[in-house]
């Protein structure tokens, strides 16, 4: 007798892929502003600032362009977890527990659509 492991159905994981499609799209405009903020596209710098305070602007410029890097990368990282979801998906193992092979419940799924672990199985990790 073999045991299958318990999984989502395929009708279920389509209602997750939806889902999931629905947050990388908005996670890639996100990611692809701050891209364009991190450029500086518009044109908006130091340049035409008076000398006075060119020093201070320099400096808070170069923290708002570091923290848009590392909001750029946060979220870059978003989107790639939103993307190996969708691969797991593709597998038939979207939504089931890396820890305790059990099914992640849908309200943690929906809440959190690439999580890999259960709540139990995230307390089990500590």
């Amino acid at each position: 007798m073999t045991t299958e492991k318990p999984r989502y159905s395929d009708e279920e994981l389509e209602e997750f892929r939806s889902l999931i499609l629905q947050k990388l799209e908005k996670a890639q405009k996100e990611y692809d502003s701050i891209c364009e903020e991190w450029n500086n596209s518009d044109g908006n710098d130091t340049a035409d600032t008076a000398p006075t305070f060119k020093v201070l602007e320099e400096g808070a410029y170069t923290l708002g362009k570091e923290e848009a890097s590392r909001m750029a990368q946060r979220q870059l990282d978003f989107i790639k977890k939103l993307q190996a979801a969708l691969v797991r998906i593709d597998n038939k193992t979207y939504g089931i527990c890396r820890e305790t092979g059990q099914l992640i419940p849908k309200e943690r799924l929906r809440a959190v659509p690439h999580a890999t672990l259960s709540i139990d199985g995230k307390n089990m990790k500590r």
